[in-house]
């Protein structure tokens, strides 16, 4: 993992124009939020775009905004993370290799909210759900994904992370004890694969945000105060970019 000492810090990027020009890269959630922002940023610097979701209109929409943008053709796969069973994960990372042969950027940015209640109160199957979505879907994509990321030649694995899952907050239950096994799996597979791989594995926390979970987590907040997903881009440039090669085992955070 990169030393304690060295200092990179993803927020202070400046991505170029092309910077992106030449990797594959596939978003989870890449319907709305930060994830079609991160998506439509990723194809302004020259990416193939792999757009993954549950709803196929979405994801056409966001195809359509790349293609009118001018952006490199970007794809479509239609997966959902709650239902999806093995011959799909293994249908998407076939017609993936297929079509790319190989895969050089994944962000983990999809998942559920589920319901801000105190742990004595939380409904059983809503957790089994968050952390199916949040938590094993990630883990099975990434699994089956890995055989493409390993053939290139600079990959990067990003996971979304949260400040509710580097210190737990009260009545935050599945979605926070989620983030920190997302840590935790990020943690675990960056160890695996460093010195074995060109494969690089880190945690991004976007911070508030003006998105639809947003809202659902603060129904009484003025979330017109909050920053626009456009505009924090550019960390996750950094990290699925060249800008990041040979950091990994590391927890960064999008804003200051």
């Amino acid at each position: 993992m990169e030393s304690a000492d060295t200092v990179f810090d993803p927020r202070a990027h400046e991505p170029a124009p092309a910077e992106l020009a030449g990797r594959v890269i596939a978003i989870t959630g890449a319907t709305g939020g930060l994830g079609r922002a991160v998506a439509l940023a990723c194809a302004r610097h020259q990416a193939n775009v792999i757009l993954i979701g549950r709803d196929s209109a979405r994801l056409e929409a966001v195809h359509g905004e790349i293609a009118a943008a001018s952006g490199p053709e970007a794809s479509i796969a239609v997966l959902d993370l709650e239902r999806a069973l093995a011959r799909d994960y293994d249908q998407l990372a076939d017609a993936l290799l297929e079509r790319y042969g190989c895969l050089d950027g994944l962000l983990h940015n999809a998942g559920l909210l589920g319901t801000l209640t105190p742990i004595e109160h939380y409904d059983v199957p809503t957790w089994c759900r968050v952390l199916h979505v949040n938590v094993t879907a990630a883990f099975a994509l990434t699994q089956v994904l890995l055989p493409a990321l390993k053939k290139s030649a600079d990959a990067s694995i990003v996971f979304t992370a949260s400040s509710v899952g580097r210190r737990g907050r009260a009545y935050w239950g599945a979605y926070a004890v989620s983030k920190f096994a997302l840590e935790g799996l990020s943690q675990v597979l960056a160890a695996e694969l460093e010195n074995i791989s060109h494969v690089r594995v880190n945690t991004l926390n976007p911070g508030p945000a003006r998105t639809a979970m947003r809202r659902q987590a603060y129904p009484a907040e003025d979330i017109e105060k909050l920053p626009l997903p456009e505009s924090l881009t550019a960390p996750y440039i950094a990290l699925l970019g060249p800008a990041s090669r040979g950091v990994t085992g590391r927890a960064f955070d999008a804003q200051r």
